[in-house]
């Protein structure tokens, strides 16, 4: 073959092009996949939290003390009347005790990991790579219950269902062991009955 010949050749020239496209077409393929991939999990999460925020709106909460606590008779406000935040604010529980407690009847009250692995674990039915130390639960005193409720818990609290530290380890990083923390999860609803072991 002469010289002329090989510069004017082009038998090869598709095979070139693919391995200058192949790297492309692969990133744009699995960057569409991780897209969908992450979209999944964050609807898993964001619904393990609304499920958790349910579960404990109708479950023993795992702070002990608070749905027994009678407000009229240890802290003499008058039955009917609804309980002032000086005497519960609001208490934030993790996984292993419950903290940042507002009120006066902090004192008596205790922390269950019984009852709050029972939420946790229900969240993680729901989405399996959540851990029970990503999982904060809070009650809040939003005014609603009275003193004295001689059926239900004297405080009706806002519980509000917090899922953090999450993280979304996307395929076309994983050679370079990349993951990227996805947004906190929060769910709200007011506390029901506060007793049982399992939701609806």
């Amino acid at each position: 073959m002469t010289r002329s010949h090989l510069l004017t050749d082009d038998r090869a020239s598709s095979a070139a092009e693919f391995a200058m496209v192949l790297p492309l077409l692969l990133i744009l393929i699995f960057g569409l996949i991780d897209a969908g991939r992450f979209m999944w999990d964050y609807n898993r999460a964001e619904k393990a939290t609304q499920m958790g925020a349910r579960f404990a709106a109708v479950a023993d909460p795992p702070v002990s003390g608070l749905t027994d606590h009678s407000f009229a008779v240890s802290d003499g406000i008058p039955q009917g009347d609804p309980v002032p935040t000086a005497n519960f604010g609001s208490i934030t529980c993790g996984s292993a005790s419950c903290g940042s407690c507002s009120g006066s009847v902090c004192g008596s009250l205790s922390f269950s990991a019984t009852n709050f692995n029972r939420i946790a674990d229900r969240m993680i039915q729901i989405y399996p790579a959540i851990t029970r130390a990503n999982v904060q639960i809070t009650y809040r005193n939003v005014g609603l219950g009275f003193s004295g409720d001689p059926d239900n818990s004297d405080v009706s609290p806002l519980i509000t269902v917090t899922l953090t530290g999450m993280q979304f380890r996307p395929i076309t990083t994983r050679i370079f062991n990349a993951a990227f923390n996805m947004p906190a999860f929060s769910a709200s609803v007011t506390g029901e009955d506060l007793s049982g072991t399992v939701s609806n």
